[in-house]
């Protein structure tokens, strides 16, 4: 057993959705706190007095000023192959994934190209604080094998599958049914749970595949245990009309994932912007889940997701950053711009609820939340160390603060990336913050 390492500081974690639990149930806060990490896992929190008073003499306790203490972000959807097309101009869905995705996407075939891009993108994602994501890679298995390996590197906690896409698509990015089924499986054998590392069986969305194509991917759920299911539904209205005239036998988008044995608890669908009544309930029936991904939804005009009706449904939803049409990896602007789309449906987005969306409710929408989330003891040590002074403005609004919700609601409207001092990953840091930048 390794030796404890205690930290001193302002410490805030969610114990339960705001929505469900009351807002008062809903997290532990500590002004003056104190988290002990030991062997990848959290040994002990809490007041600083009482954790204090218990530790073994000679434990090392590093005191953290100005700091909150919080877990690491988790991000429900994302393309890793997309880091160096981000803020891409001016197209929407359907266009946007013609000429720039697709073309970006084909660089992929080489390994080293992968690779390279794979490291940019997990660092990125240390940078802004985020520990475990859900991740797109491309048809390439390659690429998939490259970018597990690097998240093996750094021992997050991803969980990834290559792209099954079979039409639609121009010709240097497209499978076949047999190709993805015997790619995805190798890729299952090699990397689901294997350290860290969790597969996800990724068809594109329903465009890209044909009925086939759908058929494999629901066998190779049916053929694990514990598996992942990622992709895209109702994202854009032009894209929903196509989906109905590819699979007019289908009562709609989802139904053509139910029909194909798609839905269940491990299977996250990113957008679900446009969703029709029956489809709210359908997913609240199958316990599936909804990723919201709110800078990709505004800056890709796709619409606003109605948060509150997937409350009403039942439906566990967690956030993602959707890098590339995302615009930010950052989760504090993430939940900056869902606060946003909230107001512009005359809804509101509390900051407790923002930030159990971007840590326990990510957690519990992969069925992590046994092992992530949270700073419970037992849970693995993925946590941040959050400068609340980290530009001039934000210390003097975080001074003019009166309580801790209106600390949060300043955080998550001035912070990005230099807010995150410090990124601990399973007990060790991974990031840390220049202070001279």
């Amino acid at each position: 057993m390794t030796q404890p390492v205690a930290y001193r500081a302002a410490i805030l974690y969610s114990l339960g959705d705001p929505a469900r639990v009351g807002l008062d149930d809903s997290f532990v806060w500590h002004e003056d706190g104190v988290l002990v990490v030991a062997d990848g896992h959290v040994q002990d929190v809490g007041p600083a007095p009482e954790v204090l008073d218990r530790l073994p003499a000679g434990t090392q306790v590093i005191t953290l000023e100005n700091r909150l203490i919080t877990p690491g972000f988790i991000d429900t959807h994302i393309h890793f192959p997309q880091t160096e097309m981000i803020a891409s101009y001016g197209d929407q869905l359907l266009d946007w994934l013609n000429n720039y995705t697709f073309p970006e996407e084909r660089k992929f075939a080489e390994p080293a190209h992968a690779a390279r891009v794979a490291g940019l993108f997990l660092d990125e994602l240390l940078r802004n604080g985020t520990t475990t994501a859900m991740v797109f890679g491309t048809v390439h298995p390659q690429a998939v094998d490259a970018f597990f390996t690097e998240s093996s590197r750094r021992n997050t906690r991803m969980i990834a599958g290559k792209v099954m896409m079979d039409r639609h698509a121009p010709d240097y990015l497209l499978d076949t049914p047999e190709s993805s089924y015997a790619d995805s499986k190798a890729l299952i054998e090699r990397w689901h749970k294997n350290g860290r590392q969790l597969y996800a069986v990724t068809p594109r969305f329903a465009p890209t595949s044909t009925a086939e194509q759908l058929t494999v991917a629901g066998r190779l759920m049916s053929e694990y245990d514990d598996l992942y299911m990622q992709t895209h539904l109702s994202e854009n209205k032009q894209e929903i009309e196509w989906v109905k005239s590819l699979f007019p036998e289908q009562k709609g988008y989802l139904d053509v994932y139910d029909h194909f044995g798609l839905l269940g608890e491990r299977s996250v669908f990113a957008h679900a912007v446009h969703l029709e009544q029956e489809e709210s309930e359908r997913m609240g029936e199958t316990d599936s889940v909804i990723s919201f991904c709110p800078t990709s939804n505004l800056f890709l005009g796709s619409g606003l997701f109605d948060l509150t009706s997937a409350e009403q449904h039942r439906i566990r939803v967690g956030l993602g950053t959707d890098v590339g049409a995302g615009t930010s990896f950052s989760m504090l602007q993430t939940i900056n711009e869902a606060y946003k789309i909230q107001q512009l449906q005359q809804q509101k987005l509390h900051p407790l609820k923002a930030f159990y969306l971007a840590t326990l409710g990510g957690a519990e929408s992969l069925r992590l939340d046994d092992r992530l989330g949270n700073l419970q003891p037992g849970k693995e040590a993925d946590f941040l160390v959050i400068d609340l002074h980290a530009t001039p403005l934000m210390k003097a609004r975080i001074q003019n603060a009166q309580t801790l919700f209106e600390k949060l609601f300043v955080l998550m409207m001035l912070g990005d990336d230099r807010a995150i001092a410090e990124t601990h990953v399973y007990g060790e840091c991974r990031h840390r913050r220049d202070v001279a930048n």
